[in-house]
């Protein structure tokens, strides 16, 4: 059936395939209608939250802090992550044409893992902000200058990009001979695998050893910042200061955990040879889920941010 997905191999290391079938989440047209008019609300509201809590940012002075710095490198990158992946499928079901290129196909993953795995690295940044501002808060505009900032900012960047382009390098490697009908609607490493001709195991060693220490490292640091955040605001007297202490680094440990969450069970199943349902939404939740509440979580949880926002929006309009 998908014939025009084949090419001959000029030697026996090259692909054989020229592009791959996305499945996607409806098997029938009445579906796949649903599913497009839910994830272009889902892509409209998540770029328009995470540009809303980066316009706020950018243009309330009193946001001009290391924590909204790092907030609105997140927000970038949650708007990247998201557009990676969905407007390409929302093309598909507008096309009803379900193949994308092999070339394609690589390039959708390389700046997927380098944009999450940015952010993996960025949430460990803000842990560490956190620990400096609540259990060094004398030394903390100091040790958290500017430049340290973009110095955090860029180290998550070169490991992500470090990461992003080992497995592209590696993937690279194997040899596509068909079948080419992914089971996923955007292309990712598991389910890439299931497909090669070739050994994976390699592959799937290195999946499962770098994405342990990507999640393995980061959680570790992130727990112990916050075993002395807690300390330390459990030892404060202002019952204010507590308060808004533990609602600011609630919003991040709850960011935190549906992103490792969602990580962990979608990279590290070695040995995972089938693909399922439960891939599939555990890609949503990547994909659009997270990036959609992540600015909710921070908006409704931050007075702060609520009220830039309402400045922001309400003010301007009110001047003009």
């Amino acid at each position: 059936m998908f014939l025009q997905g084949y090419m001959e191999p000029k030697d026996s290391n090259s692909t054989s395939v020229s592009e791959f079938i996305l499945l996607g989440l409806g098997e029938t047209e009445k579906l796949q209608s649903v599913v497009f008019i839910l994830f272009l609300l889902a892509y409209m509201v998540t770029i328009g939250g995470n540009l809303g809590i980066l316009a706020a940012i950018l243009l309330e002075p009193k946001l001009h802090t290391p924590m909204y710095f790092f907030l609105g490198n997140l927000s970038l990158l949650d708007a990247g992550c998201i557009t990676v992946t969905v407007p390409s499928m929302l093309g598909r079901l507008l096309s009803h044409k379900l193949a994308i290129s092999y070339d394609a196909c690589i390039s959708q993953l390389f700046f997927f893992h380098l944009l999450a795995g940015t952010d993996c690295f960025l949430l460990t940044a803000m842990a560490y902000d956190r620990f400096l501002a609540i259990c060094r808060p004398l030394t903390y505009s100091t040790r958290m200058s500017q430049a340290v900032q973009r110095i955090l900012v860029v180290v998550c960047w070169a490991c992500a990009l470090t990461n992003a382009l080992t497995h592209t390098i590696a993937l690279n490697t194997l040899n596509f001979c068909g079948p080419n009908e992914v089971n996923h609607f955007y292309c990712d490493l598991p389910q890439l695998f299931q497909l090669s001709c070739s050994s994976t195991k390699l592959n799937e060693l290195l999946l499962f050893g770098v994405g342990f220490i990507m999640t393995g490292a980061p959680v570790v640091l992130i727990i112990t910042s916050y075993i002395h955040v807690v300390a330390t605001v459990l030892q404060m007297h202002s019952v204010e200061g507590r308060k808004k202490a533990f609602s600011t680094c609630g919003s991040h440990l709850t960011v935190v955990c549906l992103f490792y969450g969602t990580g962990i069970f979608n990279y590290m199943r070695l040995g995972s040879e089938e693909a399922s349902d439960k891939d599939k939404g555990v890609g949503v939740f990547n994909t659009i889920i997270n990036p959609m509440l992540n600015p909710l979580i921070y908006s409704l949880r931050n007075s702060d941010v609520q009220q830039a926002l309402r400045r922001v929006i309400v003010g301007r309009w009110l001047l003009r």
